[in-house]
């Protein structure tokens, strides 16, 4: 059973009890890594390992459906579509426990012929969730490194 969460805007990434911030350089044109975000939902399941299904929703308004491996639901919402600088989206339901926003933002700077990724991870949570996020860093840092290089990859291939 999903439950809501409370609503945040892009400023959330910001403000956030819990940031996680992560960056990488990829070979791939800003243009390419956005579309790859932002427009091709359900090839999230080809290249971040964690995610296992991701389909596209406009009910009510756009967004996403995402499956994460170990059963974790996320119904998201776009906040912010601006090609090709800027994805984020917003949590609307999860059944992660604990959970109370959550706000990813998706920033992409042209580096020489590619891209700087930066991921923010900005969340709320019990007390309890904000120690597993801050203590879960390294983890989800390795993920994100992980997908933006099989992206990478992908987007060369």
């Amino acid at each position: 059973m999903l439950r809501q969460l409370r609503p945040e805007g892009p400023d959330f990434v910001a403000s956030a009890p819990v940031r996680l911030v992560f960056a990488r350089e990829i070979s791939a044109p800003p243009e390419a890594v956005f579309h790859a975000l932002a427009e091709d939902t359900p090839g999230w399941a080809e290249w971040f390992s964690a995610v296992t299904r991701a389909v596209p929703v406009d009910d009510p308004r756009p967004g996403r459906e995402i499956t994460l491996r170990g059963g974790i639901r996320f119904q998201e919402h776009i906040l912010t579509a601006k090609a090709p600088e800027v994805y984020a989206y917003g949590v609307a339901a999860t059944n992660a426990p604990g959970l109370r926003a959550l706000v990813e933002e998706w920033h992409l700077t042209p580096a020489g012929t590619g891209t700087r990724v930066r991921w923010t991870f900005a969340a709320d949570g019990t007390a309890a969730l904000r120690v597993l996020l801050k203590a879960a860093r390294p983890g989800l840092g390795r993920a994100f490194r992980d997908a933006v290089t099989s992206l990478d990859r992908r987007l060369a291939g």
